[in-house]
């Protein structure tokens, strides 16, 4: 299976950094999928959802408010403005990661059809981890 190396990082710091098979990100014109070998292409991200899909076929998701996407054909890096991963060893940890992501998403409140399509998206990846 074929894997591209992932940064995702943010001002305060890096939020993902690893190896992925896809990766699933909201451009401002609607999602869009990763694969390794994906065409070069720089975009603009919206307020959402990034799901990272590992080699051992976990998804890792991580809310971001906007930024920047650079892909090229072995390595994607995501420069955002804000992220919070939802993850977390126990309830407690994952409770507090949804907490954060949707602060993150709330802060922004520029669309509220945007806030409940992430906030829906939060709540399904909480459930995945439960």
């Amino acid at each position: 299976m074929d894997k591209f190396k992932l940064e995702i990082l943010t001002p305060n710091g890096e939020i993902f950094n690893g190896e992925a098979v896809s990766v699933v990100l909201p451009g401002v014109e609607g999602e869009f999928g990763v694969l390794a070998g994906h065409a070069a292409l720089t975009t603009l991200l919206e307020a959402g959802v990034v799901d990272v899909e590992k080699e051992d076929k976990s998804v890792e998701s991580i809310v971001i408010n906007w930024g920047v996407a650079h892909v090229n054909e072995e390595k994607v890096v995501v420069l955002v403005e804000g992220a919070a991963a939802i993850r977390g060893a126990n309830e407690s940890e994952i409770a507090e990661a949804i907490d954060a992501a949707k602060k993150l998403i709330n802060d922004i409140a520029d669309s509220g059809a945007a806030i409940a399509t992430v906030s829906a998206k939060i709540e399904t990846a909480a459930q995945k981890l439960l």
